[in-house]
């Protein structure tokens, strides 16, 4: 299986300590060498900084058509575009988008978006994570990870919480 990530699901889950759910669901995940910039730019104050830079599972390959990165920066930050691009080069089966924005786009190049309550509720469907409320908790709580009363609500229902 290819997973693509975009910096959000890598930062928000490093911030929590929970960045490991990833490889523990998807063995390995790709990210573009703009991605890898974003989240070692701050240095290893950035939550999954020092992840990124020694943890083998996670990979970093650069994004060959930088025409599609151009046209999808009209619409999208370049970390987004340059993860969709390189999901679109390799065929990803999955890439991990929490902006709207960019998961709808990444839908209408042929791609599965997932975002990162989206990851959450795999892991607990596989078994990976027994609950879901904490880990959302801790990030809304320690990582400013945002999302309203509603859609909370609704993710705990579906997760059977």
């Amino acid at each position: 299986m290819i997973v693509v990530s975009n910096t959000s699901p890598i930062i928000n889950l490093a911030a929590i300590g929970q960045l490991d759910l990833l490889r523990r669901l998807y063995g390995k995940v790709v990210i573009p060498q703009t991605v890898h910039e974003e989240i070692t730019r701050a240095g290893v104050e950035q939550p999954g900084s020092t992840d990124v830079e020694t943890q083998a599972w996670i990979e970093t390959r650069p994004v060959a058509d930088q025409a599609l990165v151009a046209s999808l920066r009209l619409e999208l930050d370049e970390g987004e575009a340059a993860a969709i691009a390189l999901a679109v080069e390799l065929s990803a089966d999955l890439i991990l988008l929490d902006e709207r924005k960019g998961r709808r786009i990444a839908a209408r190049l042929g791609l599965h978006p997932v975002g990162l309550l989206g990851v959450l509720m795999e892991a607990k469907h596989a078994g990976v994570i027994s609950t879901i409320r904490p880990i959302v908790d801790d990030l809304i709580a320690r990582s400013g990870f945002w999302l309203g009363q509603e859609l909370y609500d609704r993710i705990l229902r579906d997760a059977g919480e």
